[in-house]
């Protein structure tokens, strides 16, 4: 089978040859490696690894704003945003992080209530559109790309998620959800249906083969109860949306989810993207199996795992691999993004394990 084709087999829980690979490497990992992999792009790091390739391409919309304007400003390791509304300003600023190469919020828009009915404004002028120079570049990417790896966009965030992420703040945010409900609800109820609709025209428009949900979930940052309260249906939506449409819908999760497979076997997505065992998450593949019994997980190590030698990752691996009923819907990744400590001759190596091992379909 080509990686496109074991991919979405594996999404699908269908047979296949043998169990698909990615490694999570992102654009700073070959800067922090030795010689030749120093200067290699990633395209070419992952086949001299031996990766199923994962690939992204443009969400192929664009916002349309009539009143407000979101203003970025850079300098140097430092990004400023500025959210303009007729009713005021709010202003956001974020760090950059030289090991993990990405940036960081240090100042969150949402600073009181206040600023709660200024961010609902700015939500309310949103609209999405098609793009179709977008559409035409995505288009040629995937012809390019052809069967050598799944390509992959985004339709964007739940609110919960969003809000903690990135406009209020995990504390702030969750004194504001417990002292002014109603106003962070109406909020809610606002972006929730920005999201759909610009669900509904990603998936309309994108050649991607796959939808990705991405909310960062994790009970260190939410509990069960909140998720049921504030999140489980905006996601169950945008997931009914994707598949309506025909595309494979994938949830990316990062964090802690035992307490949470219940009510996310209930979302109707095609799988779990970033399926993180401990100690860096808490859900084995086992747990994944057995509470979520049709849904693809992709994932099933950790970064600390992948500090360790390959003789010992790859013994890790075939004991929970050992411990399944069956191997089905399952794509062996990195879970998190590979930390740059990990060798490309230990991803290699733990590569060939991979796809040697006798999996039972």
């Amino acid at each position: 089978m080509t990686p496109k084709r074991r991919w979405l087999a594996a999404l699908r829980l269908e047979p296949l040859d043998r169990l698909p690979f990615w490694p999570k490497l992102n654009a700073n990992y070959p800067g922090w490696q030795r010689s030749p992999f120093s200067k290699m792009e990633l395209v070419r790091l992952h086949r001299w690894v031996g990766s199923d390739q994962h690939r992204w391409c443009s969400a192929c919309v664009r916002e349309v704003r009539k009143k407000t304007s979101l203003v970025q400003e850079i300098r140097g390791k430092r990004q400023r945003w500025f959210y303009h509304t007729p009713s005021g300003t709010l202003t956001a600023e974020w760090i950059f992080d030289e090991v993990s190469g990405s940036w960081h919020p240090r100042e969150f828009p949402v600073k009181k209530p206040e600023d709660i009915e200024i961010l609902n404004a700015f939500f309310s002028d949103c609209s999405w559109e098609p793009d179709n120079h977008l559409k035409e570049e995505a288009e040629q990417q995937v012809r390019e790309i052809g069967e050598e790896a799944v390509v992959a966009t985004g339709i964007g965030t739940s609110p919960l998620m969003d809000w903690l992420q990135h406009l209020s703040g995990i504390e702030n945010g969750h004194y504001l959800l417990a002292d002014e409900p109603e106003m962070v609800r109406a909020l809610f109820q606002t972006m929730h249906r920005s999201v759909l609709r610009r669900t509904e025209m990603v998936v309309a428009t994108s050649p991607a083969d796959l939808c990705y949900i991405t909310e960062n979930t994790s009970t260190t940052l939410i509990s069960p109860a909140q998720y049921q309260l504030w999140n489980k249906e905006h996601v169950r939506a945008y997931a009914a949306c994707i598949r309506s449409a025909g595309k494979i819908a994938v949830l990316h999760m990062c964090g802690k989810l035992k307490s949470l497979l219940p009510d996310l076997n209930e979302i109707p997505v095609h799988g779990f993207e970033a399926f993180t065992s401990p100690p860096v998450g808490d859900t084995t593949l086992l747990d994944g199996r057995t509470f979520c019994p049709e849904k693809c997980l992709l994932g099933g190590t950790n970064a600390t795992l992948w500090l360790q030698p390959a003789r010992r990752i790859c013994q890790e691996l075939e004991k929970d691999l050992q411990a399944l009923p069956h191997h089905r819907g399952l794509v062996i990744t990195s879970a998190g993004v590979m930390p740059p400590g990990c060798s490309p001759e230990t991803i290699k190596q733990v590569a060939d394990f991979v796809r040697s091992f006798p999996a039972r379909f």
